[in-house]
C-alpha cells in the first residue's frame, strides 16, 4: 500500500483521480448488476428477479426497523443504492488493483477516508434536510435542547462524533484489510522465495474470503447506522 494516488490539479483544486476512477467503476458495477437483474420482470419471478427482490426486501427491512411507516419508505431507494455501492466499493480492491509507475490507479474507494467521509456527510445532510422539512428550521434547532436545555453542547458534539464514527469505521476496516492482503501477497510471498509463495498463497485466499465477509458486514452496518441517524432526526419521541 506504498503506492501514491493519482492527483491532478485543475483551477487550483487538487482532484484525486484514483478515488474518482475507482468510485466510477464501483458505480458502473452496481448499474450493470441492477440492470441485468431487472431485465424481463415477470409476474412469476425468475432467478434473477428473485435476487433483486431479495436485495430490495433486505434493505427495506433495514429502513423499516429504524424508520417505520410511511416516513421510512422515502428512504428505501437511498438505502438500496448506498448498500450496493458500498458493497461493490469494499470488494473492488480485493479483485482489481491497478498500479502504474508507482501510482495506484484503481483500488477500493472506501479505503480512502475522503470517500467514506463524503458518504457519511451525504447521510447526515439528508437527515438535516428532512428534519428541517418536517419540523421547520426553528423546530429543528429546538430539538437540540431535547429533553432538557443543558444537553445542547452534548447534542452538538454528538453530530461530529456521528460523522466521524460512521465514516472512519468503514474506512478503517477496508483499509486494514487491503494492507494485510498486500503484506501477505507482497512482502511475505517474497521473503523466502518459493517456500514463502507456497505458504502465502492459501493464506492470501483465506484472508481475501474473510475480507469479502467483512466488506459485506460493513456495508450493512453503514446503511443501518445511516437509517438510525435519520430516524433520530425525523421520528418524534
Amino acid at each position: 500500500m506504498g503506492e501514491k494516488p493519482v492527483v491532478v490539479q485543475f483551477l487550483g483544486i487538487n482532484f484525486n483521480l484514483t478515488n474518482c476512477i475507482s468510485g466510477l467503476i464501483a458505480a458502473l458495477f452496481v448499474f450493470v448488476l441492477v440492470y441485468y437483474l431487472s431485465r424481463k420482470i415477470e409476474l412469476r419471478p425468475n432467478k434473477k428477479q428473485n435476487v433483486l427482490e431479495y436485495l430490495v426486501d433486505f434493505t427495506n427491512g433495514i429502513v423499516e426497523s429504524a424508520v417505520p411507516g410511511k416516513e421510512g419508505r422515502q428512504f428505501s431507494l437511498y438505502a438500496l443504492t448506498m448498500f450496493l455501492f458500498i458493497f461493490m466499493a469494499n470488494q473492488l480492491g480485493l479483485f482489481i488493483e491497478v498500479v502504474f509507475n508507482e501510482h495506484i490507479v484503481v483500488k477500493s474507494p472506501t479505503a480512502s477516508p475522503l470517500i467514506t467521509m463524503t458518504l457519511a456527510a451525504m447521510t447526515l445532510l439528508i437527515s438535516y434536510a428532512f428534519a428541517v422539512k418536517k419540523f421547520g428550521f426553528k423546530g429543528y434547532l429546538r430539538n437540540y435542547m431535547h429533553p432538557v436545555g443543558f444537553l445542547l453542547p452534548i447534542n452538538i458534539i454528538e453530530e461530529f462524533t456521528n460523522f466521524l464514527t460512521l465514516s472512519l469505521r468503514l474506512y478503517g476496516n477496508i483499509y486494514a484489510g487491503e494492507v494485510l492482503l498486500t503484506l501477505i501477497g507482497g512482502r511475505l510471498a517474497k521473503s523466502m522465495g518459493l517456500i514463502s509463495v507456497v505458504y502465502s498463497a492459501p493464506l492470501a485466499m483465506i484472508w481475501q474470503g474473510f475480507s469479502v465477509f467483512i466488506g459485506s458486514i460493513q456495508a450493512y452496518v453503514f446503511v443501518t447506522l445511516s437509517m438510525v441517524y435519520i430516524s433520530h432526526k425525523i421520528v418524534e419521541e
